[in-house]
């Protein structure tokens, strides 16, 4: 069986465009989100433009990509609108990729071209973060004195012509990490010693713009599944992955933007926008706070991955309740309400797609964090305007504390236990929760320590009018039994 390669390409017209992008990763993510964009666009005839990746590390085997021309295939599934999705595309974004440490000088060739307009990153959080460092090493050393070597160099091919300046997108899931990307640059710059004139293009020729990326891409896809697709397809991709058919990556951005990031004309999941303040607000209360809302309780009512418990009638009674009837009415309230009605419904179909395995105590890493970052708010929010109702967010919140009930310790590290099964507790705070549970053997002491540790919420969540009680019976339910705790809470929320 031979290799994917352009031969099996629907468009040979593709190869034939310049390179318009320079992307700083060769992780799933940037392949699965906005490489899918740009090979959807250059398809239709709208961007016209491939993109040369940058490896920043020597590790790893890319050999796949020459071999198979930088073509690979995106295997999407899962459900959207109701609705399974199964579709199998082959995307040749990719011109080549590049080795920082042995092509810089090819890098910088790129740099040099007329026709480069936009670059994109995704170097993990890690990667924007601010090294002093000279940025004439061969190559430099972390990925914001790679990009302002470019972008001298760009200067310096171009006399400075403010024309040539480049779009800047970091995708790395850092809040306004456009904006903090700019900041590393230009201190970069100071710390070269780098002239003002240049200095002066850097802020004005240039545009820096946050941006927000959720599609969940698993991986490349290996084992079985990747042999028995193969035979499907009639040739072997080393490259091929999986992706959801959810996508969004929203880019801060006026007119200028859109025009030079012409593919989001031919999808609705690139949104560039003058502010995605909303996006982030969805996509962490309605994605990110159900998720951690619903942690505890499904681990201990015997669910192992998010799939089987969307499957589950009591579960996905909760959790749509959760959803629609608590989060959805505690957000801000400039968010037009069918477009949060869309987003959650949306979660849902993800939260249920087959295809994906989401184990919950992958989930429950820094569970308490995860808790004080999403959650926190939302429980603010809904019981200044609803307390005297009995809330899936209290629910959610006893269901955690019992999922954190230390149970054994063992050089520093912590289980808890349910179903007949110890688990591990991967949270920093799992030391503090155990002192809390073993202070006392009186459930409403206990809820009430918790809720008024201010250094793990940074408030003190006792004042919440109906909370407390809240979470105190239903944390006597659970303790019973957590399944018949959450199919009792649905029958009360019911009558």
């Amino acid at each position: 069986m031979n290799s994917l390669n352009k031969q099996n390409a629907p468009d040979q017209e593709i190869f034939n465009y310049p390179e318009k992008a320079l992307f700083f990763g060769t992780g799933v993510l940037l392949r699965g989100l906005p490489l899918y964009f740009i090979d959807q666009a250059n398809k239709q005839g709208v961007f016209k433009g491939r993109v040369v990746v940058v490896k920043s590390t020597s590790r790893g085997d890319i050999s796949a990509y020459s071999e198979q021309d930088g073509c690979f295939t995106s295997v999407v599934r899962g459900i959207a609108n109701g609705k399974e999705v199964e579709q199998n595309i082959i995307n040749c974004a990719i011109s080549r990729v590049l080795t920082a440490s042995d092509e810089w000088d090819e890098i910088l060739a790129v740099a040099q071209s007329p026709d480069l307009a936009v670059v994109v990153s995704n170097t993990t959080e890690v990667g924007i973060t601010y090294e002093e460092e000279s940025i004439f090493g061969n190559p430099p050393s972390s990925f914001p004195a790679k990009l302002l070597a470019i972008l001298h160099k760009r200067y310096e091919t171009f006399g400075g012509d403010t024309q040539k300046g480049l779009i800047v997108v970091p995708t790395e899931l850092i809040s306004e990490n456009g904006k903090m990307l700019h900041g590393i640059v230009n201190q970069l710059a100071a710390y070269n010693r780098l002239d003002v004139a240049f200095v002066s293009w850097l802020n004005e020729a240039n545009r820096f713009c946050n941006s927000l990326v959720d599609r969940i891409v698993p991986g490349e896809i290996k084992g079985d599944l990747k042999t028995e697709l193969e035979g499907e397809f009639g040739y072997r991709d080393d490259l091929m992955l999986m992706a959801e058919p959810y996508r969004l990556w929203a880019i801060e951005g006026d007119g200028s933007i859109k025009s030079k990031l012409s593919f989001h004309e031919v999808d609705a999941g690139v949104k560039i926008e003058s502010s995605i303040e909303k996006y982030k607000e969805l996509k962490l209360r309605l994605l990110n706070a159900p998720h951690t809302f619903c942690t505890g309780l499904a681990h201990l009512a015997g669910f192992e991955m998010v799939k089987e418990a969307m499957r589950d009638e009591a579960f996905l009674e909760f959790i749509r309740g959760l959803m629609f009837d608590e989060i959805a009415k505690s957000l801000d309230p400039n968010i037009d309400a069918a477009e949060i009605n869309d987003f959650a419904e949306a979660v849902i179909d993800r939260f249920s797609n087959s295809h994906l395995d989401h184990k919950w105590l992958s989930i429950s890493l820094n569970y308490t964090s995860k808790i004080k970052m999403r959650c926190v708010k939302l429980i603010e929010s809904w019981y200044a305007k609803s307390p005297t109702e009995r809330s899936h967010m209290a629910f959610g919140f006893a269901s955690y504390l019992r999922f954190m009930k230390v149970e054994r310790e063992e050089n520093g590290k912590y289980y808890g236990h349910a179903n007949g099964q110890d688990y591990a507790l991967n949270d920093p705070e799992a030391g503090q929760l155990m002192a809390l549970w073993n202070s006392t053997d009186d459930v409403p002491t206990l809820v009430a320590n918790v809720l008024k540790a201010e250094e793990l919420w940074e408030t003190d969540l006792t004042r919440l009018q109906g909370f407390q009680a809240d979470v105190t019976a239903f944390l006597k339910d659970i303790m019973e039994s957590p399944k018949f705790g959450l199919e009792l809470f649905n029958q009360t929320v019911r009558e």
